[in-house]
Parts: C-alpha cells; sequence; structure tokens
C-alpha cells in the first residue's frame, strides 16, 4: 500500500499537481514515518507550496536518518538559502561536499550564498558583491580541477539573481558568469554553430519561456509578439518549459505554428529545439529560471536574443542581442550589455488596456486607519535596497500621519529581515515604525487592484522599479512618484510616465522623491490634477505597434 501511494504521489508531482501529491505522500508516512524518498519528496511539495517552515521539518528528517546523504544535505542547504539563512546553507553545502566532493550543483549554489535576497541592518551589499567576485573565481577553479565531470545540471541551479538589485554596472561579473555557464553546458554537448537556412517562407522565430501564461512576462512582452507579428511574413515556434497553463497559454498555442510543452530534460529539449531550425530563437527572461538558463547557455539558433523579463544583460557569450526600449534605457547603455543592444521604440512592447475586477481592503482588519493618507510601497521584498531606506523614513516623518503598505511575498525569512531592517532605519531616524508602516500578504489580482484604486500614492521602488505595477497604478489613475535610475532595471517607470508627458512625477534625486511624494499628499489640488493627467494620456501606452514593426525590421535583418 505504501509503494502504491508512493508511485502516486510521485506522479500527481511529476504533473505538478502539487495538493494531491502532498496528499499521497502523507499516507506514506502514516503507514512509515522513516522513508527518505515520502519525506524528501513532500519537502520539495512543500517548498514549491511556499510552506518553507515544514519543508525544512522534513528535510532535517531526512538529514537525519541519513546523516551520509549529501543529496539531503543540499536539499536542506537550498531551502535555508531561499529563506536568507545564509551561514546556515553555506555550512550545509560544504557539508554535502564533504560526503561528495564532485558535488557540482552543491558547489554551484555554494558560490551563490554570497548574495543576499534582503539586506538586513548594517549588511553591506559592496561587500557581498566583493565576496561573489571571489566565490566565483574559486567556482571557476573548481571546475578547472575537473575537467572531465559532467556538471550541466549545475549550471544555473541557483543564480546570482540578486546581483541586479544592487544599482552598479554589472557587465563585468555576468560575463565571467555567463562564460563559465556556456563553458560547463558546452562540455557536456558542444554541437556546430546551426547553419543560417537558406530562406524559404516565413522567418522561423523560436520562443523559449517558461511563461506563455497569466506572467509579467508574458503580459508586458511575449504576447504582444504573438498576436501582432505578421503571421504571413513571420512563424512564431513557441517552447513551453514551465508546467502551468491556462487560458494565456491556449492563446499562445492558438497564434502559434508550431507549440509544444512538457517535461523533458535540457538535452531533450535542445534536440527539440534544433530540430525546428529556427532562424532566430529569443529568450523573453533570463536569470529567472534554471532550464532556460541552461539552454541558453548553449548554440542552438544562428542568431539569439534576450529582452528584459529579467532586465539586465545576461552576459552569455551564447547571446547575440539585447532587445530593449528606447524610452527605458539612458544615454551611453550599450556599455551595460555584453549583447548588442536593439532600442525598440517607445516602450518596447505593446500592451493593452485591459479590465481589472477590484476588491476594495478591509483597512481595520490590518489596522489601518481609513483617513489616513495611503502609500503603496508595492515591490517584491528584494526590490527595496538599504541604502534608500531614508527615504522612506523621511516621507512618514514629514506627513506625520500617514501609512506606508508593504507587501510580504515569498519566503519568511527575506521578507522579516526588511522588517528589521526598516524598524532600525525608522528608530534610527526617530519615527514610529508601527504607527507608519504595515506588511500586509501578497494580494490576488483583484485584492491588489483594489488596494490601487484606495490608494492616494505609489512609491516605485528605488534602484530597480515596476513596469506592470506601474502600468496597474496608471490603469486607478494613481498619482506614481518615480526615480529614473542608472540602469534598464531602474527606469521602467520613468519611462511610463514620460511616454505620458508627466515628467514632473520622475524624481532626479533622492530628496526629489521625498519632497514629490509629500508635495502629493498635501496638495489635494495637485493630487486631483495629476489623475485627471493620467486618466487622459493613458491611451498613449496602449495599442501601440511602433514596437512590433520595428522588431519585425529587426528580425529580418538580424
Amino acid at each position: 500500500m505504501a509503494d502504491a501511494s508512493l508511485d502516486a504521489a510521485l506522479a500527481h508531482h511529476r504533473a505538478g499537481r502539487l495538493p494531491e501529491a502532498e496528499s499521497h505522500y502523507r499516507r506514506v508516512l502514516a503507514q512509515d514515518p522513516r522513508s527518505v524518498a515520502a519525506n524528501y519528496n513532500l519537502a520539495l511539495v512543500l517548498r514549491s507550496l511556499g510552506r518553507r517552515d515544514e519543508a525544512l521539518d522534513c528535510l532535517a528528517r531526512v538529514a537525519e536518518l541519513q546523516p551520509d546523504n549529501a543529496q539531503a544535505q543540499y536539499g536542506f542547504a537550498h531551502v535555508l538559502r531561499e529563506e536568507d539563512r545564509l551561514q546556515e546553507a553555506t555550512a550545509a553545502f560544504r557539508r554535502a561536499l564533504t560526503l561528495n566532493p564532485d558535488f557540482a550543483e552543491a558547489r554551484w549554489s555554494l558560490a551563490m550564498c554570497t548574495l543576499p535576497r534582503v539586506y538586513g541592518p548594517g549588511e553591506d551589499p559592496a561587500q557581498a558583491r566583493e565576496a561573489f567576485s571571489r566565490e566565483l573565481a574559486a567556482l571557476e577553479r573548481w571546475f578547472e580541477e575537473r575537467p572531465g565531470l559532467d556538471a550541466s545540471a549545475a549550471v544555473g541551479i541557483a543564480q546570482p539573481f540578486n546581483l541586479a538589485y544592487q544599482e552598479t554596472d554589472n557587465r563585468d561579473l555576468l560575463t565571467r558568469y555567463g562564460a563559465l555557464c556556456s563553458r560547463v553546458m558546452s562540455q557536456r554537448e558542444a554541437p556546430a554553430v546551426p547553419a543560417r537556412r537558406a530562406r524559404s517562407g516565413s522567418l522561423r522565430v523560436g520562443v523559449v519561456s517558461a511563461h506563455f501564461r497569466n506572467h509579467s512576462v508574458w503580459n508586458a512582452l511575449t504576447r504582444g509578439w504573438f498576436e501582432h507579428l505578421d503571421r504571413r511574413r513571420f512563424a512564431l515556434h513557441a517552447f513551453h518549459l514551465g508546467a502551468l497553463h491556462d487560458a494565456e497559454t491556449e492563446a499562445a498555442r492558438a497564434r502559434a505554428e508550431h507549440f509544444e510543452q512538457g517535461e523533458r530534460s535540457v538535452q531533450s529539449w535542445a534536440e527539440a529545439i534544433r530540430r525546428h531550425a529556427c532562424d532566430v530563437l529569443i529568450y523573453p527572461e533570463l536569470g529567472m529560471e534554471t532550464l532556460a538558463w541552461q539552454l541558453a547557455s548553449l548554440r542552438l539558433a544562428p542568431v539569439q536574443a534576450t529582452t528584459w523579463g529579467h532586465p539586465e544583460t545576461s552576459g552569455l557569450p551564447t547571446m547575440d542581442y539585447f532587445l530593449s526600449a528606447a524610452g527605458l534605457e539612458p544615454p551611453g547603455a550599450q556599455e551595460h550589455y555584453a549583447e548588442k543592444l536593439v532600442a525598440l521604440p517607445h516602450l518596447g512592447c505593446h500592451v493593452e488596456a485591459r479590465p481589472a475586477a477590484a476588491v476594495a481592503p478591509d483597512l481595520a482588519r490590518w489596522g489601518i486607519e481609513s483617513d489616513a493618507p495611503l502609500l503603496l510601497c508595492p515591490g517584491v521584498p528584494f526590490k527595496y535596497a538599504p541604502q534608500h531606506d531614508a527615504a522612506l523614513v523621511e516621507i512618514a516623518r514629514r506627513l506625520g500621519r500617514c501609512r506606508l503598505v508593504f507587501f510580504a511575498y515569498g519566503a519568511r525569512g527575506p521578507i522579516e529581515r526588511l522588517q528589521r531592517r526598516l524598524q532600525a532605519a525608522f528608530a534610527a531616524g526617530g519615527v514610529d515604525f508601527a504607527s507608519h508602516v504595515s506588511f500586509v500578504p501578497w494580494q490576488p489580482a483583484a485584492q491588489f487592484h483594489g488596494w490601487l484604486e484606495r490608494a492616494d500614492l505609489f512609491l516605485d521602488t528605488i534602484g530597480f522599479s515596476g513596469f506592470n505595477t506601474a502600468l496597474q497604478a496608471v490603469r486607478h489613475a494613481l498619482p506614481i512618484v518615480a526615480f529614473e535610475g542608472r540602469f534598464l532595471r531602474g527606469r521602467m517607470a520613468s519611462g511610463i510616465l514620460r511616454r505620458m508627458e508627466l515628467n514632473e512625477l520622475v524624481a532626479p534625486t533622492g530628496e526629489g522623491y521625498v519632497d514629490l511624494a509629500v508635495r502629493l499628499i498635501k496638495d489635494k489640488k495637485l493630487g486631483n490634477e495629476i489623475r485627471r493627467r493620467m486618466r487622459d494620456a493613458s491611451s498613449r501606452l496602449y495599442g501601440d505597434l511602433a514596437p512590433i514593426r520595428a522588431l519585425e525590421d529587426f528580425l529580418e535583418r538580424c
């Protein structure tokens, strides 16, 4: 009976039916609490469901049952890293490597333990950056010492994703990282560069993504391609790496010349992509998903490009172009990219104004006064860099009675670190944290739109801006305070505002950001005027086909 339940659990798990998988794993454990397979796989399910404390308990049980199991130590370390418990994670990765010195996934992940998701009080991002550079050099030496090791499964298993949340040029570091990824992947499989095929009929454009569904990458970027690229000139081949699917998945399938999805290995996906002999291969986001990163580290088409689903250079030698937006890039932006930069017109993408239901928030439930000015801080926790905490403290100090609302996303550890750091910053500024700041759970779409409808101001994150969230604020004519950063990733909201000719909402300095926020709350007449202008100008953001036509021209040229 236990074996049958385990087989059923594994089948549900592979199919992405996580609640059913959890139920079957628990049936196994009810009969055999010492089942290593059930404990370990239940931990993976719980981690995917966001219940990391329970996942850690299961992994600790596996480590206790099999103290010499390197995989158990690795799994335990991986969840600890997600919780930003980096010292503990580092120790567990080292234990795994002691048990198996050639454990490439553990060695790779150990190097990424230098970069917290969220910095705690007193932690210096510059020191973390230097530590990552040293660990990257050590990782390069580790692979040089093992020339025959097949370590392709380790590539991108953990990413230096959090480098992007430092407002620093990452090109050199990421170029080193990208070269290592490509080198390790090519040790397993180094086919010849695909030849350019003789043109006959449509240009074959492959799109490789885990997000052919209702997701920020699909909504901002990919959907516009599938809806508006000229299907007489371009045949879209969609390679959906993710397990999830919804109505947007079916919309992509309907508009693609070829669409495939399913669980398979990186080698199987690489073969499938090569088989379709795409002229151009585009990865809408790189740095977010392991499988996409592994495939992008290979040369699977004669021309390969990425874009700003993750708005940072990939650093990969296999990426030829970075598709960006003229309205989002600063002067001299090519210097920030290992790829050749292609700046499409305006916002670089085609988006539509889509209706959205809004459910009004119950402010009393969160202890928020209904008549206090409500300022939304909508970024995920790791977007808040410590050097900008003082701006939030000063806004609260100058406004007095107000409420800054943050949204708790992802693992509990990083959220708690952000809370502790902000508490320390507010205390240092002599401002009471509890009476000015609220953290509420991450909200479903309708509830989030309710907060946007109810709020008085939208405080865009400094250094790593929001694109989809800013568009959602515009939909509700909610005034936005934006800061124009040094890089693409810090200029999303400011680009939207400039496109609407609302340049006065773009602050040139940190002090200007504070001044603007305070003025928009205190001057009701100005706030109402901004709302009116946002409603009048929002049409400039939608239905813009200029980026699509420019993308078509680029595809033909390249």
